[in-house]
């Protein structure tokens, strides 16, 4: 029997859809980041980007297990001399709530170029409402 490799131009990608409400950070972006990879299609290949669209609605509302919200903190650097800026997850999750969701999801994915094409295929938005309805797309497979 013959190995089958998925090629470029014949993947098809399908778009699933998640509610963040309610859902703990780190299970929730580790389930898109393995859609988003592709691994839940029977043709996954390393080398060849199969992965799907992911959209996830609601990431105001999402929780945080233990002290995180205290003691985790994100740091960002303007690439200048002390320009190092530190906010906690409290912080940031008032200001930009889609960003954690998005940081959280960037650091699992592989950091290649076909993990930053991957990231693009990932749609956060703060609200139940989203752009994506067209697409129709499905629940995000557990």
């Amino acid at each position: 029997m013959q190995t089958t490799f998925a090629k470029q131009e014949a993947v098809k990608r399908n778009w699933y859809f998640a509610s963040a409400k309610g859902r703990v950070l780190g299970p929730l972006a580790t389930q898109i980041a393995v859609v988003l990879m592709g691994k839940t299609r029977p043709d996954w290949t390393p080398s060849t980007d199969s992965g799907d669209y992911v959209v996830v609605t609601e990431v105001e509302n999402l929780v945080f297990t233990g002290r995180k919200i205290e003691r985790k903190k994100y740091r960002f650097h303007s690439g200048y001399m002390g320009g190092i800026t530190e906010l906690s997850l409290g912080t940031l999750h008032a200001k930009k709530p889609e960003m954690i969701l998005q940081l959280a999801v960037k650091r699992m994915l592989p950091k290649t170029i076909q993990g930053r094409h991957q990231l693009k295929r990932l749609k956060v938005f703060k609200g139940a409402a989203h752009g994506h309805t067209s697409q129709k797309p499905l629940p995000l497979p557990e």
